[in-house]
């Protein structure tokens, strides 16, 4: 494929898509992410698109969302390495809010597996993952159904958030920031979102690399809201997604890292039947923030909430 089709492929995925990946760019167009990221960058001197953290978006600085077509065919394999990671978190007994979204339905996938589980969801998604799991006890919240992303939304689903209080939320969004936490493109879902954070004593927010540096419009978690991030594995070149994750770090969040590729695994045993996991090379005396998968899930178990994190659970109950 000759330059000008490549780029014209690129920049046909990205409008259509509103953000892209350059491992996803690299396998579509069937050459190497060097190329791709060659590509981007002469694209985006002529004010085609944006660079972003290990891929691309369209221009203006905040993307546009994505229907759910889109969405279900991008970054596959990380989201299927993330919620592998997430599902860990959960205990049996639990009580949860899952919200809408491609990786939380990933997750969802997972937790049937989960016995006495209770998941509380504004997601159709979520909800039919969890449809057959005669062990797990499925709560939907009332709204108005949002077609693109087959989530409920509007009043009656903040509504009927009300008084509800659960170990955790998982939640995912358009983009997540150190200096503004996880965003969405609508305000809708963005409403909702902060709904279902206000239920839970601690967020866990899953996004894999290609969120991260990504500011959308509307906020719905904060940074200092979120206890753990779960993401995969940044590319080795992508020194921008890594200062994204220190940056996290610094300001108190957990982080997890997902493997998504083959390899070795350092920071925690390998789990068999998931994909291996190591902690991101990031210098500075909050490396030990990021946290592979084993560690994560006994410092859950075992451990007492951190006082910042005692903090906001009780902020959170005031509110």
């Amino acid at each position: 494929m000759f330059a000008a089709e490549r780029r014209q492929l690129i920049l046909e995925m990205v409008r259509a898509n509103g953000a892209v990946s350059l491992r996803e760019l690299a396998r579509v167009v069937q050459t190497s992410e060097v190329t791709v990221r060659r590509d981007v960058r002469a694209l985006e001197a002529e004010g085609l698109l944006d660079r972003r953290h290990g891929g691309a978006v369209l221009p203006g600085g905040f993307t546009r969302e994505s229907g759910f077509p889109q969405k279900s065919h991008l970054a596959t394999a990380e989201k299927t390495a993330i919620a592998d990671l997430a599902a860990g978190l959960v205990e049996e007994g639990e009580a949860i809010v899952v919200g809408a979204g491609t990786t939380t339905q990933e997750l969802a996938r997972r937790l049937a597996r989960v016995p006495g589980l209770t998941v509380v969801t504004n997601s159709l998604l979520v909800a039919q993952a969890l449809a057959h799991a005669n062990r797990v006890e499925v709560v939907m919240t009332g709204g108005t159904l949002r077609g693109s992303n087959y989530a409920l939304v509007g009043s009656g689903a903040e509504q009927s958030l009300q008084g509800l209080r659960v170990s955790r939320a998982f939640l995912s969004g358009s983009g997540l920031t150190a200096e503004r936490g996880l965003s969405t493109s609508n305000m809708l879902s963005a409403s909702v979102d902060r709904a279902l954070v206000q239920a839970a004593a601690e967020v866990v927010v899953l996004a894999d690399h290609t969120k991260l540096g990504t500011d959308t419009m509307f906020q719905t978690v904060p940074t200092d809201l979120i206890t753990r991030l779960v993401t995969d594995e940044p590319p080795a070149h992508d020194d921008r997604a890594a200062t994204e994750l220190q940056a996290l770090a610094d300001q108190g969040v957990q982080v997890a890292i997902a493997g998504a590729s083959g390899g070795g695994s350092a920071g925690g045993d390998a789990v068999p039947g998931r994909p291996p996991r190591r902690d991101v090379p990031l210098p500075g005396p909050r490396r030990s923030q990021i946290q592979s998968g084993p560690q994560l899930r006994t410092a859950t178990v075992l451990g007492e909430p951190p006082t910042g994190e005692r903090a906001r659970v009780a902020d959170l109950r005031r509110r």
